[in-house]
C-alpha cells in the first residue's frame, strides 16, 4: 500500500498532550520523585471515569493493567490506590511469583488482547526488558520497542513506562532517559517528573517530548501530606531544575536525615507510621531500610508494636507507642 492511500487518523488520547491512545509514553525521573505515584493515580482514573486535569471530558470507568516489579502490592500499591479512590476491580496485574513478566511475554500480549484495557503501566520498564536484552544497545532494543508499539496500535491501548534518569547532568532532558536513545525515539510522548527544589512538596512534570501535539507547558502536582493535588501549569525550568537535582542529597542520606529527625521529635511514633511518612516523602522500603541499617537501627517489639531504636554514643532514640 502506498502512503498517499493510507486515510488519516485523529491522534486518540488518554490525557491530551501528554498521554495518547494506541502509543508509548515514558515517564522518567529520578527515584522517589513521584512517577509511580502519577502512574497509580492515572491508573486510579481510569478505573473510575473521573475527568483528568484541565480537561472537562469524562469517559467510562474502563480496565488497566499495572504491573510494578519494585513494590508490594498489598503494602505498598492496594493502599496508594486507595488513596487515590481507585475502583480496584477494574485494576488488574499478571501474577510474577513464579515467573517474571516480560515485554515480548506471549502472556502480556494475550492478556492486552483479551481484555482491552485502556491503559497498561509496566513499572519500572527496566525490568521488564528481560534478562537478555542490553538496553543499552540499540539492536536489541529496537526489536522490543517496535514490537511494544505494535501491541499498543492493534489494541488502541495507552502503553506508559516509568523509567529511571541516568547520570548525564549536563546533558539535554531528553537524552537523561536510562539506556538506548531508541527507547525516546520509540515513544510518541516523554514525561519528566522532578522536585521542585524551592517546594519539595511539589513535583514539576516537563514534558520533552510530544510527536503528535503541541508540547505541554511544564505542570505540576503536591505530594503534601501523602496526598496527591493537582496544581495545573507551574512555572519552572528544567534545566535549573535539574541542576538543582544534581545538588542534592542522594535517596538513601535523604533518608538517614529524615529517620533521624523524625526518631528524635517523635518518640512515640509507632514503626507503621515510619513506613507511611517514608511514602509521602517519596522514599521506597528498600532505601528505608538500608537507611535503617545505616544508622545501626534496631526493631523492638513492644505493646504489640514493633518499634525503632537508634543506638549512638551510648543514647537510644525509640519510636514505638
Amino acid at each position: 500500500m502506498f502512503y498517499c492511500q493510507t486515510p488519516p487518523q485523529e491522534t486518540r488520547w488518554l490525557w491530551e498532550p501528554y498521554i495518547p491512545r494506541g502509543k508509548i509514553t515514558i515517564i522518567q525521573g529520578d527515584p522517589g520523585e513521584g512517577k509511580s505515584t502519577l502512574a497509580l493515580w492515572l491508573a486510579a482514573a481510569v478505573s473510575t471515569g473521573r475527568a483528568f486535569p484541565d480537561t472537562e471530558i469524562t469517559q467510562d470507568p474502563d480496565l488497566v493493567i499495572y504491573q510494578n516489579a519494585e513494590d508490594g502490592i498489598a503494602d505498598t500499591l492496594r493502599p496508594r490506590l486507595d488513596a487515590a479512590g481507585a475502583d480496584t476491580a477494574k485494576i488488574m496485574h499478571l501474577n510474577e511469583q513464579k515467573e517474571t513478566l516480560s515485554i515480548l511475554d506471549v502472556r502480556l500480549y494475550k492478556t492486552i488482547q483479551r481484555v482491552k484495557p485502556a491503559l497498561v503501566v509496566l513499572d519500572p520498564l527496566q525490568a521488564y526488558f528481560g534478562s537478555d536484552v542490553d538496553m543499552h544497545r540499540a539492536n536489541e532494543v529496537r526489536p522490543v520497542m517496535s514490537a511494544l508499539a505494535e501491541m499498543a496500535e492493534l489494541s488502541g491501548a495507552a502503553i506508559v513506562l516509568i523509567g529511571h534518569m541516568n547520570k548525564m547532568q549536563a546533558a539535554k532532558s531528553i537524552y537523561r532517559g536510562l539506556g538506548s536513545i531508541d527507547l525516546t525515539a520509540a515513544a510518541r510522548s516523554v514525561l519528566t517528573v522532578a522536585r521542585d527544589p524551592k517546594n519539595p512538596d511539589n513535583r514539576i512534570i516537563f514534558q520533552v517530548k510530544n510527536s503528535l501535539a503541541k508540547m505541554a507547558e511544564p505542570a505540576a502536582f503536591s505530594l503534601a501530606d501523602g496526598t496527591f493535588t493537582w496544581l495545573g501549569e507551574y512555572e519552572a525550568d528544567i534545566a535549573e531544575v535539574l541542576s538543582s537535582e544534581a545538588k542534592t542529597p542522594r535517596p538513601v542520606e535523604r533518608a538517614k536525615a529524615l529517620l533521624k529527625k523524625w526518631l528524635t521529635e517523635y518518640p512515640e511514633l509507632p514503626q507503621r507510621e515510619i513506613m507511611n511518612m517514608a511514602d509521602s516523602e517519596g522514599i521506597s522500603r528498600i532505601t528505608l531500610n538500608r537507611a535503617k541499617r545505616q544508622l545501626h537501627i534496631r526493631s523492638v517489639k513492644k505493646n504489640d508494636q514493633w518499634c525503632w531504636k537508634i543506638v549512638r554514643d551510648d543514647q537510644m532514640i525509640t519510636a514505638c507507642r
